[in-house]
């Protein structure tokens, strides 16, 4: 390796590594102690939720859309979180969480596509949790590290942005908006008839 080569190498891993170090990694609950309002899952999560988003492969490029209902039901001990997604390909997706709560604040989080527990803590406006998540053998059965992250605005809205890595390396982001089914069922993917997600188009 020539010396030229040898400074251009060095100049983008360091790049690489403060992306890595600065970016969507460095943040943590306690940046958003002092955050409102309080984001509490035993409250927060539960009841019936409209979603769509928006998925980003590694290079920052949009390469699926879904729209998604989550239902939650939760008392002081935990409960469960169920999710339904349909994707403009029209491809569905369902998952079921199931959260046990922590004395600590935290929680634990399992489905039947993780990998072991996922663990969480809500801390302000913010959650975060993380976990390994096992994808369908369709799609490769790769086993990915995913970190999410929820914030709760003034509005009620749910913000998610999810980062999912294999080896430490970003290969998929995800990004939605949660509404309330009371704010959003007047929404173009919300059928009030049958209360079903009406197909992505």
């Amino acid at each position: 390796m020539t010396y030229f080569s040898t400074i251009v190498f060095i100049i983008v891993s360091l790049f690489l590594l403060s992306g890595c170090v600065w970016g969507f990694s460095h943040q943590k609950p306690a940046d958003y102690a002092e955050a409102t309002p309080l984001f509490d899952p035993k409250t927060t999560l539960k009841g019936d939720y409209l979603s769509e988003g928006l998925i980003y492969d590694y290079t920052g490029k949009v390469v699926s859309r879904f729209k998604a209902r989550m239902s939650g039901n939760f008392d002081e001990n935990g409960g469960t979180l169920a999710e339904h997604f349909i994707y403009a390909s029209g491809r569905e997706d369902r998952r079921e969480w199931t959260l046990k709560f922590k004395e600590d604040g935290g929680f634990t989080a399992t489905a039947p596509d993780l990998v072991g527990e996922g663990v969480g803590i809500a801390s302000g406006n913010s959650l975060q949790m993380k976990y390994k998540l096992k994808l369908a053998e369709d799609a490769g059965g790769h086993v990915l590290s995913v970190t999410d992250w929820m914030y709760l605005t003034d509005e009620g809205t749910i913000i998610n942005r999810s980062q999912m890595r294999k080896f430490g390396i970003k290969v998929a982001e995800l990004v939605a908006v949660f509404k309330h089914r009371d704010i959003a069922e007047d929404s173009v993917f919300y059928n009030k008839g049958d209360n079903n997600l009406e197909a992505a188009e």
